[in-house]
């Protein structure tokens, strides 16, 4: 039999040997040749060859010399930064805020914008975005790829908006709407999907596989990471626990996405969201103008703010169990502003009362991303991509 021909191997070959040490020149760098060899296996003239072919295509770059030994100082590698850049946005009802990284995930740029004075989505991502790439020293055609973490569904199929409360403008054709607009690769996330890649990259579910995160803020939502992928669900309202039913609870009608049955009805959302966390709060002798004011007031308080710590507990501890009979995660992850406002008082709360509902009981901690997570999700999940890409056709 004549022995089977495999084209392309030697490439392919060289195009995994030279993502591996792309990825140890981001993790570990800078390296020198002979460091690189060592890491990943390669021989020093192999090793050579790599960091020449990179240098060749501007992805590395020498960055300085390490002494050691007889001979020539050993010059030092490391990736490229501006070899290509990412812009994430974190989009709410009120302001918009973009930032540019460069591809060692560094950010270089920010800009934030207020949404109130406009009625136009495309000219107030088109200007922050714009805006965020000339902060970084850059224009828009290094950048590789825009992430929107956005309130609302995202449809898993076709990546639109397909229903976003709290962003009436936000429609169907809007993502090729962007995509003409910037002449790059546009994408949507839901916003606490994004919190949720930015746990599990530098924050508390950093190498944890499975886990649940539950956003109280002035909404409420929910993400679940599942084998360490992202559970959107068939339409995206996987994690829209802000509608789960609660019996007794007094809901409005909602007018916005109609269902044939009159509209939307936020039963979660009713007991556990930003409103209902101010009247705990007035029931007990504490006001604020935001909901996180009161919370955190009543944690400053010591024993005379603990009934308002138990009785929010009680509530979240509600749609945490309901998740986690279901899903039955190790970790559970409070984010938001609400939670971060209660700290480890409230996540300690939380988890009993989940243990004496249900049958599980798994750690609940506060989120470990103290600032911006869905801004930075949005660019973890830009970079991630664009890595890929990158690094991926270094052979072509």
């Amino acid at each position: 039999m004549a022995s089977t021909r495999l084209p392309g191997t030697p490439r392919l070959l060289r195009a995994l040997n030279d993502r591996a040490a792309l990825e140890l020149l981001l993790s570990r760098g800078p390296l020198t040749r002979a460091q690189l060899g060592e890491m990943t296996g390669l021989s020093k003239v192999t090793a050579s060859q790599l960091v020449e072919r990179l240098e060749q295509r501007g992805l590395v770059r020498r960055v300085g010399e390490q002494a050691g030994g007889r001979g020539p100082n050993a010059q030092l590698y490391a990736v490229t930064p501006g070899s290509a850049h990412v812009i994430g946005v974190d989009v709410g009802p009120d302001r918009v805020v973009a930032a540019c990284a460069d591809i060692t995930g560094s950010i270089i740029g920010r800009v934030e914008q207020s949404t109130k004075d406009t009625d136009d989505p495309v000219g107030v991502v088109h200007n922050a975005v714009v805006q965020a790439a000339t902060d970084a020293g850059t224009d828009m055609s290094s950048v590789r790829r825009v992430v929107l973490g956005t309130p609302g569904l995202v449809d898993p199929e076709s990546g639109e908006i397909s229903f976003a409360w709290d962003l009436p403008r936000w429609h169907r054709g809007l993502l090729d709407d962007l995509r003409r607009d910037l002449h790059t690769p546009v994408v949507f996330g839901n916003d606490v999907n994004m919190a949720a890649v930015a746990e599990s990259s530098a924050g508390a579910a950093a190498g944890v596989k499975d886990f649940v995160l539950i956003w109280a803020g002035r909404g409420v939502g929910l993400a679940s990471v599942i084998d360490g992928r992202l559970h959107q669900g068939h339409t995206g309202a996987a994690g829209e626990i802000g509608y789960m039913p609660v019996a007794g609870a007094e809901v409005p009608q909602h007018p916005g996405r109609k269902s044939g049955k009159g509209g939307v009805k936020g039963g979660f959302q009713s007991i556990a969201g930003a409103d209902a966390v101010k009247a705990i709060g007035k029931k007990y002798g504490f006001r604020g103008v935001e909901a996180a004011d009161v919370v955190r007031d009543a944690v400053a308080a010591g024993p005379a703010g603990e009934p308002v710590l138990d009785e929010l507990a009680n509530r979240l501890a509600l749609g945490v169990a309901a998740t986690c009979v279901i899903l039955d995660p190790p970790l559970v992850v409070l984010a938001g502003e609400v939670s971060q406002a209660g700290g480890p008082a409230l996540a300690a709360r939380v988890e009993n009362e989940v243990a004496a509902i249900t049958l599980v009981n798994p750690k609940v901690v506060i989120t470990g991303v103290e600032a911006e997570p869905v801004l930075h999700g949005a660019l973890h999940t830009a970079l991630d991509a664009v890595r890929d890409e990158v690094f991926g056709s270094t052979t072509a």
